[in-house]
């Protein structure tokens, strides 16, 4: 392709754009201030924490360039980090695909459910993954004496002769996390579903019948999933979001840090760093890898759903 050419095609999609600029200039309008926001408190602060990254800086101090080393310090030097990232890794494995498919399961399940009971069992499902009250909850079931829920049903039947202290143990502490990590992650992907599930239209399953489908399970492979996969896209970010994010469980229950970093996650490690010593240059470079494991996560996860109903 010749020079002028390149540039007459170029000039063709700038004036392509200026018109489509200018005949929905009320849309961008209107997400004008959105756009604003979004850029002021979510794209501004990962470029600073990018830059940061390659700094020293301790708040007190001018931030001081010095390269990729507090990226060789994280990969090379700190141990907790990687226990942390292993930590992470694994809650977001187990709780990240079996909450989505249980949230979507329950949700379809209730969504099959006449309308006011699916709305009063819909309440009820999701009131209490958003009380103030839950950690309080959890910490009474498990905790370490005999008064626990937990060990005082496993000694009332024998199964232990002393209470086991689940939350102090290094042994039980990644099991019981991921049990009130998974618990959580109902909330937001369940009720997202079941929105998603409300909207899909009835003929939809009346035409299915007549093309052939004789059960629920082709009804949902054929027709329900397809027709969510602006949800499913939706759930699988708030799964993935919520799953590399945890932080206060881990805190509340197992208490910061965690007994031998047991359960010591990605986000601990950054609110030690940067909310406790404020090593703002060190806490920002694990900020930034965190955040491009979610991304690439995030990335996967999207071309396998992509793929649902084709």
């Amino acid at each position: 392709m010749s020079l002028a050419s390149y540039i007459s095609k170029k000039d063709k999609s700038i004036s392509k754009m200026v018109n489509s600029i200018e005949r929905y200039k009320v849309c961008y309008i209107f997400i004008a201030p959105y756009a604003v926001i979004f850029a002021l408190f979510f794209i501004a602060p990962l470029v600073v924490s990018v830059f940061y990254s390659f700094t020293y800086f301790n708040i007190l101090e001018p931030p001081r360039f010095i390269g990729l080393r507090n990226y060789i310090n994280l990969m090379l030097g700190d141990d907790v980090f990687l226990k942390a990232m292993k930590n992470t890794f694994i809650m977001a494995a187990i709780t990240g695909p079996v909450g989505y498919i249980m949230s979507f399961l329950f949700a379809w399940f209730i969504n099959e459910l006449p309308r006011y009971i699916r709305a009063v069992v819909t309440l009820i499902f999701y009131a209490p993954s958003i009380s103030g009250a839950v950690y309080m909850i959890w910490a009474f079931i498990f905790s370490g004496d005999a008064y626990g829920i937990m060990n005082g049903f496993l000694m009332e039947i024998g199964i232990l002769d002393q209470p086991t202290l689940w939350l102090t143990d290094p042994k039980y502490m990644m099991a019981v996390i991921l049990v009130v990590i998974l618990w959580l992650s109902l909330g937001t992907g369940f009720l997202a579903f079941i929105a998603g599930l409300s909207t899909i239209d009835v003929s939809l399953y009346e035409a299915g019948l007549v093309d052939g489908i004789t059960n629920r399970w082709q009804e949902l492979w054929y027709i329900t999933l397809p027709n969510m996969k602006g949800m499913l896209m939706f759930g699988a970010v708030m799964a993935i979001t919520q799953s590399f994010g945890v932080a206060d469980v881990t805190m509340v229950l197992a208490g910061f840090p965690s007994t031998d970093y047991a359960v010591h996650t990605v986000v601990n490690h950054l609110i030690d760093y940067g909310g406790m010593r404020f090593e703002m240059g060190y806490a920002s470079a694990i900020a930034t890898i965190l955040f491009f494991a979610m991304i690439l996560c995030n990335a996967l996860v999207q071309k396998m759903l992509r793929r649902v109903g084709t």
